[in-house]
């Protein structure tokens, strides 16, 4: 086999690998913000306005039958 073939072989695998651990690290980032957002929403409001800001269409009507 070819030593120069094999060599860039390995080297586009490690680029990769570097490549895809960078993406996973922003990733890992965004959710760890995302997280921190949360807590923080939670920690400052109650849970009725956390269920209306998740599903704002439920309970602005009323349905009444006579």
């Amino acid at each position: 086999m070819d030593i120069a073939l094999m060599s860039m072989a390995l080297s586009q695998g490690q680029i990769q690998q570097q490549a895809s651990m960078s993406v996973m690290k922003v990733a890992m980032g965004n959710a760890e913000q995302q997280d921190e957002a949360l807590q923080k929403l939670m920690s400052t409001t109650d849970a009725t306005a956390i269920q209306h800001a998740v599903q704002p269409h439920l309970g602005g009507n009323i349905d009444l039958k006579l």
